[in-house]
């Protein structure tokens, strides 16, 4: 059986920080960018999809 690890990044808020995402791309299989409650602005999500492509 195979389990894919699944994580929102890219996310912004008063709340919500971006400082862990690129750790946590190094041990998930898979992420949301920017798409939960607290979406992301243009600029945070074109960080986290330029750092993903590197994690490739």
């Amino acid at each position: 059986m195979e389990i894919n690890i699944n994580c929102d990044l890219g996310e912004t808020s008063k709340y919500c920080s971006t400082e862990n995402d690129p750790l946590l791309l190094g041990i998930v299989n898979s992420a949301n960018v920017a798409c939960g409650y607290h979406a992301g602005d243009k600029p945070t999500m074109r960080k986290t999809v330029e750092i993903s492509k590197k994690m490739v």
